[in-house]
């Protein structure tokens, strides 16, 4: 029997952090596929499915997005108040890593409805953890939401 796993959609323009990040998940035997965008209209590309990424077998919808706050292009708020708007993915569960401890960025990230806020551990044995811990509560204890493809699909 061939079980596919929920994708992961890493959001991040920071190529030394994308590494790290592929690091702690293949350490930490997370198995979920990967899928990284390096700036923030790639990730609403994405999302919605547009272009390259119309292919839902090889770009699915993914299960959890991390999304870094300071992007290229559009920012991870702007990303977030864009998805919360869209019917289908309102669900999507987004947890917000970056490296802004700012008051202001987490409470605007919360207000646009981001459902976890995690700053970046400097020390990778610590991200290790927090990718460990993410796997864990995600995808294993947490009942994912069904999301709903745009109708263009």
């Amino acid at each position: 029997m061939n079980i596919t796993l929920p994708t992961l959609l890493l959001v991040e323009d920071d190529a030394n952090d994308v590494m790290l990040f592929r690091r702690a998940k293949d350490k930490s035997n997370l198995s979920n596929p990967l899928q990284v965008m390096e700036d923030g209209e790639m990730a609403v590309a994405y999302l919605s499915g547009q272009g390259q990424y119309a292919d839902r077998s090889r770009y699915p919808l993914p299960a959890l997005m991390l999304l870094d706050l300071k992007l290229p292009r559009k920012s991870g708020l702007e990303v977030l108040a864009w998805l919360r708007e869209q019917p289908g993915l309102l669900r999507l569960p987004v947890v917000v890593l970056t490296s802004s401890k700012e008051s202001v960025d987490v409470g605007h990230a919360y207000d646009l409805g981001a459902n976890s806020y995690l700053v970046k551990p400097v020390a990778f044995d610590t991200l290790l953890e927090m990718v460990k811990a993410l796997g864990m509560y995600w995808f294993i204890l947490n009942e994912q939401p069904e999301l709903q493809p745009s109708a263009d699909e």
